[in-house]
């Protein structure tokens, strides 16, 4: 019988201890050391008012109706746009404690003026030293010292399905803690190439942006920067930037105050099981090319069009995504090898790569010198008619020209590519203007589902564009 109840003793004990082990993480202590090195980011910036009153029209006072409209529609105050000053919010943490801060690019594009708040009620102005549309990257400066940083982790080293922590400014509250799971890595997303995110269920909301993902050592191991989301909120699906290629954006920017990336001149696509099996590759992998720039370096290298990219400097390209991030970061002007599949048999080529064109920049406004910034469409891209030339040299009828391309996309289009047409429940629409293609899209009904015509150098293809995506 001692026996007995000494087993059962033994017993619940151990059961006490697993069941202890199972319980929730605790992140007090993460949250209180590293909640200081967060800051929230509020920005400025001038806009074209909005003119949704109807004007008065111009009658003569004598006019019987004078008096009605005088009443009842309001005069608008002086000619041309008036204009105001609008503040969007985000989040940043500090990296060095001569006052660096990273945050999202989308954060303060275009701001005129930055604000900077600590934990400690402490508000700095920020400049820009350099940012990044491609990777979403922006690096601040703060002129203060022996500020509180971060400690920074390797993402390489997550696993998926492990806690991690996020601390920002959802919506303006200040160093708001949720915490979640890591869902998956090196996830790929439309409009993303350079980018293998950390997806997570962590709760991030508008404000997060730009704010730390942190592990369970206290280790900053991403920057959230996106969410997916029918509504414009949180729906489960978060994604941050591993950390490790936001130093080296960092690292660039700080030198230089702009990225150089490598190009080769080529168009690629997904190589599908039933793509493999037409082509002769013995499993779904690698990098097929549509579409290859004249005069580019993949041209002269001998690179062909339905040639599949299996190896970029000696790297595996497991999926099409991975090939521009290889490309991305070798150095302009270095030679690299690629083993590529051509009518059933391996070759290898040698490149020099190409140097990538900085991002083209919103004109300038002659007057004040500051950005003036065209308002992109529903989709997340600005588009322009075509020019007699260009509908001349590329034998087409009509079309629109994209021509910036924001971060937020939902389209996988790029600078230089041309909408042709638009399907949407089965009926095709030919695009003739840029003004009838931006109110098609804006009649849209939410989470409607389209297809669009593109052309994209010698070749087509078709974009189509689920659901919708929203930043954090």
């Amino acid at each position: 019988m001692a026996r007995a109840m000494l087993t059962l003793l033994i017993a619940l004990a151990a059961f006490g201890a697993n069941a202890q082990t199972r319980e929730l993480p605790d992140f007090t202590v993460l949250a209180e050391k590293q909640g200081p090195a967060v800051v929230n980011i509020s920005t400025t910036q001038a806009q074209a008012a909005r003119r949704n009153v109807p004007q008065m029209p111009n009658i003569d006072e004598d006019d019987p109706m004078f008096d009605f409209f005088r009443r009842f529609i309001p005069r608008q105050p002086g000619p041309g746009p008036r204009e105001f000053e609008s503040r969007s919010l985000g989040s940043g943490f500090i990296v060095s404690g001569d006052g660096y801060i990273l945050t999202n690019s989308h954060v303060v594009d275009n701001a005129e003026e930055i604000t900077v708040k600590l934990t400690d009620k402490r508000e700095f102005k920020a400049r820009v030293i350099g940012a990044d549309k491609r990777t979403d990257i922006a690096l601040l400066k703060i002129e203060a010292s022996g500020l509180p940083t971060v400690r920074l982790g390797n993402p390489n080293s997550l696993k998926v399905g492990e806690w991690v922590v996020a601390i920002g400014s959802p919506f303006g509250f200040d160093n708001t803690v949720t915490a979640g799971i890591v869902s998956a890595k090196g996830r790929s997303l439309p409009q993303e190439n350079f980018v293998p995110f950390i997806q997570t269920d962590v709760a991030i909301n508008p404000g997060n942006s730009g704010g730390p993902l942190f592990n369970m050592k206290g280790e900053v191991v991403g920057i959230n920067s996106q969410i997916y989301s029918r509504t414009g909120g949180f729906m489960g699906l978060s994604f941050a930037i591993p950390i490790d290629m936001a130093m080296e954006v960092q690292a660039q920017l700080r030198q230089h105050g702009r990225v150089n990336r490598g190009r080769i001149g080529v168009v690629i696509q997904e190589v599908s099981k039933e793509l493999a099996e037409s082509f002769g590759l013995p499993k779904p992998a690698g990098a097929l090319v549509n579409a290859v720039e004249k005069g580019g370096p993949a041209e002269k290298a001998g690179v062909e069009s339905g040639d599949i990219i299996l190896k970029f400097g000696g790297k595996a390209v497991e999926a099409s995504g991975d090939l521009p991030r290889m490309v991305g970061n070798t150095k302009p002007g270095s030679r690299a090898t690629m083993e590529i599949w051509r009518k059933g048999a391996t070759r290898e080529l040698s490149v020099t790569v190409g140097e990538m064109p900085e991002d083209r920049v919103a004109s300038r406004d002659p007057g004040r010198g500051r950005q003036v910034e065209r308002a992109a469409n529903r989709l997340g891209f600005v588009a322009s008619d075509l020019t007699a030339e260009q509908k001349r040299d590329m034998k087409v009828g009509g079309g629109v020209v994209v021509e910036d391309v924001r971060p937020n996309a939902r389209a996988d289009v790029r600078p230089g590519d041309v909408v042709t047409a638009v399907t949407s429940k089965g009926q095709t629409t030919e695009i003739k203007s840029a003004e009838q293609f931006n109110k098609l899209v804006s009649q849209l009904e939410r989470g409607a589902t389209l297809t669009l015509h593109v052309r994209r150098g010698e070749g087509t293809l078709f974009v189509t564009v689920r659901g919708e995506t929203g930043r954090g």
